[in-house]
């Protein structure tokens, strides 16, 4: 496992802790885990574009 530390607003931070409080997760973390793999799974495609194209990019003209 790897530790990040982040920042969040204050309403994210209030939802985050409801649904520990109310039962559909035991902590913070596994709210931000499973959050962050919905976005993953959900991006997958889009964000492997991405970084293809900036490869691309950058094999074409180098670094800018």
């Amino acid at each position: 496992m790897q530790t990040i530390e982040i920042e969040l607003p204050e309403q994210l931070y209030k939802g985050v802790n409801a649904l520990v409080k109310n039962g559909w997760f035991r902590d913070e973390n596994e709210v931000l885990c499973e959050a962050v793999r919905k976005f993953i799974e959900s991006y997958r495609p889009e964000l492997i574009e991405k970084f293809i194209l900036e490869d691309v990019q950058w094999g074409l003209h180098g670094e800018e």
